[in-house]
């Protein structure tokens, strides 16, 4: 009976190593391939290095992108380094602070 308790430490610490580290690091991996994958021309898109632009051409592991307004200024990038595409969101709400009840007087503060 020791002996599974003695066991059982480095099966937790593996549980857990495997729940904070490595299953966040695959989700984020899988995340990362899918947005790849799913890159078309005309998508405004930010690279890992912050660069901002528009794919203009695509090919199996390179992305060219315009980062300028007339389309002059085309840079090639390794798909691998986008970090996200940008999606302009048609509808934006407003957020109203009106509607909050705990803002009694109106300031945008809560009131306590």
């Amino acid at each position: 009976m020791e002996e599974l308790g003695g066991l059982l430490l480095p099966i937790g610490f593996l549980v857990v190593l495997y729940l904070l580290l490595i299953r966040p690091q695959q989700k984020r991996r899988k995340e990362q391939e899918r947005m790849v994958r799913e890159l078309n021309v005309g998508d405004d898109v930010v690279t890992i290095g912050g660069l901002h632009g528009r794919v203009v051409a695509l090919t199996d592991t390179t992305m060219d992108l315009a980062v300028d307004a007339d389309e002059d200024i085309l840079v090639r990038y390794e798909r691998s380094s986008l970090a996200r595409i940008v999606r302009e969101d048609p509808d934006p709400q407003p957020q109203d602070d009106a509607d909050d009840p705990d803002d009694v007087d109106g300031d945008g503060a809560e009131d306590k």
